[in-house]
């Protein structure tokens, strides 16, 4: 396979690939050379890219399980969440802190969540991949897929339900 064909194939997906990769890995520099490296391991294997059926599919499992045996073997749990995708100018600043207040609620939810439910929810809610896709990812049996996936936004709206009735309880 030619540099321009791998291109072809990878650059529809390498947003994706990042945004999994970050979701796990959590910190913006761990993941972005997250996705190089599975981006160089593609390229190795680019002669045998034509046997997979689902490329988007392939790339995404291989993000995956780079990141697992990332934070495996580094332990990277001391990363810190920073995230700076929010901007919009028209808003006052009350409201623009309120939101990335939010927004890093969120974040904290959805990283305590356990790791399998993490990235279902990913792939699911962040991605919006089909059920299939997920499945042939995780490779889970769609109703472990299904469960997980109940769970982690119970849980999300769970814990944003008690946070926001916190200041209603009377004590």
């Amino acid at each position: 396979m030619i540099q321009q064909a791998f291109l072809v194939k990878i650059n529809p997906v390498k947003q994706k690939m990042y945004r999994l990769a970050l979701r796990l890995l959590i910190s913006k520099e761990a993941a972005e050379d997250a996705t190089q490296e599975v981006i160089i391991k593609l390229w190795n294997r680019r002669d045998k890219i034509k046997d997979y059926t689902n490329f988007e599919a392939f790339a995404m499992t291989t993000t995956k399980n780079y990141c697992l045996d990332e934070l495996k073997a580094k332990k990277n749990n001391n990363l810190r969440i920073v995230h700076q995708n929010f901007e919009n100018n028209s808003i006052s600043l009350q409201r623009e802190l309120e939101v990335k207040d939010e927004l890093n609620w969120i974040d904290k939810i959805v990283n305590d969540l356990p790791q399998q439910q993490k990235i279902i929810f990913q792939l699911r809610d962040i991605e919006q991949l089909e059920f299939d896709e997920i499945i042939e990812i995780t490779k889970m049996k769609p109703t472990a897929v299904r469960v997980a996936l109940s769970r982690a936004r119970k849980k999300i709206k769970e814990s944003l339900t008690n946070k926001h009735n916190y200041g209603l309880k009377k004590g």
